[in-house]
């Protein structure tokens, strides 16, 4: 599904940034070789010539950049947002030079990589190794107890657990982040959507081509090729508030942020919009009645989220949220064509940021990844069952 796109990209773009942040070693052994009095010269002239180019350039936000991309993607720069409401956030900004390892137990990302390995390591000892975690127990249940071996029955199940679990837990959390503060509320709506997620996704991959078969039209090469490029933009549709990956981990503080630039331009739900695209895809490859079933409550989950999410902005942003949300519109390029919102002259600079970037590099590396998510699905379908888990002996106890 969508959400294994998505978790696999999230993984390479910890990667990504782990590259990322080594390059900043470069810099500092470069310091250890003596320039030349020559080269030095060379240097002092250079940047007298950038000092008198710079008194030129136009300022930040306003005209034409001479930058490079590879500069732009380094270091962001704003775009002219002098017709905005300036009511929201830039998203996706970034400066490599801001970025530091920092400390365990500082917001740099030495720490986040820590807690990224420590909920992965409790999701797949609680969760996805059989003999120690409960997620072979749960798609049993949901087999055997509850959908009696119709497939079709079990992902109606995880559609409509994982919903109520996901969007539960998000409506829940100004109540939570009061009782137990904010990062700790993090973990406790991440650890459960990941488990389910994980769950959904590998049944998915083992069953997508079950069910009544409507058409077979995946040996069909430009179809293949529409479809790729499809599922490939439909990740550069994902909400701003992904590109926080300090955020995402609980490193940092989590806010609820209200974006006004890059894609919600294009539309102020692009998790939405992103999951159309990437679901009518696969359906179009995949052609069974299982595929269709899942991809309608995928996009059903995420049209209820538009909903919920407009809800959850006003509640914390009030009216700045619901000036921003007349500029903007759920259907993509909806509020450009009515006038209602305006492209910069300069808007690439939103794009070509950092983020997006590493996106994309995720998202290619996820399509390679295909045969490995296949063969973990199979892997896990052909083990089966084990009964119970880690934590047995506990729940004995209390009985």
């Amino acid at each position: 599904s969508y959400y294994s796109y998505y978790f696999y990209t999230i993984i390479i773009m910890h990667l990504m940034r782990l590259c990322y942040c080594l390059g900043t070693l470069l810099p500092a052994v470069s310091s250890f070789h003596m320039a030349s009095p020559s080269a030095t010269r060379r240097v002092s002239r250079q940047l007298k010539r950038t000092q008198l180019q710079s008194t030129s350039l136009p300022p930040s936000g306003g005209g034409e950049s001479n930058s490079s991309p590879i500069s732009l993607i380094v270091k962001s720069e704003e775009s002219d947002r002098q017709n905005d409401l300036m009511l929201g956030e830039d998203s996706g900004m970034f400066n490599w030079s801001n970025e530091k390892w920092g400390a365990l137990g500082e917001s740099g990302w030495l720490t986040f990589f820590a807690a990224v390995a420590t909920i992965l390591t409790a999701v797949a000892v609680l969760w996805i190794y059989p003999p120690t975690g409960y997620g072979d127990d749960f798609v049993s249940f949901l087999e055997n107890d509850v959908a009696h071996g119709n497939p079709h029955l079990v992902t109606l199940a995880f559609g409509i657990i994982f919903p109520i679990v996901h969007s539960g837990l998000a409506s829940l959390r100004p109540l939570g982040e009061k009782i137990v503060g904010a990062r700790t509320w993090r973990v406790i709506f991440a650890f459960p959507s990941l488990c389910l997620a994980y769950s959904w996704i590998v049944y998915f991959i083992s069953h997508a081509h079950e069910g009544f078969q409507f058409y077979d039209i995946s040996q069909i090469g430009w179809v293949h090729g529409l479809a790729w490029i499809i599922n490939f933009t439909s990740f550069l549709f994902l909400y701003p508030s992904v590109y926080n990956l300090k955020e995402v981990a609980a490193v940092e503080k989590p806010k609820i942020h209200l974006w006004e630039t890059g894609i919600i331009r294009i539309t102020r739900h692009p998790q939405y919009v992103g999951q159309v695209m990437w679901s009518g895809a696969h359906l179009a490859m995949v052609g069974t009645s299982f595929t269709a079933l899942t991809m309608a409550l995928l996009v059903g989950h995420h049209y209820f989220a538009c909903w919920n999410g407009d809800r959850r902005l006003e509640a914390e942003h009030g009216e700045n949220f619901l000036k921003i949300k007349e500029r903007t519109s759920v259907i993509p390029f909806q509020a450009i064509i009515e006038g209602r919102q305006q492209l910069p002259k300069d808007y690439y600079k939103e794009l070509l940021r950092a983020p997006f970037v590493l996106i994309a590099v995720g998202s290619i590396g996820a399509y390679f990844a295909h045969p490995y998510m296949q063969a973990g699905a199979a892997l896990a379908k052909n083990t089966g069952l084990v009964p119970g888990g880690i934590l047995d002996g506990i729940f004995l106890e209390f009985n």
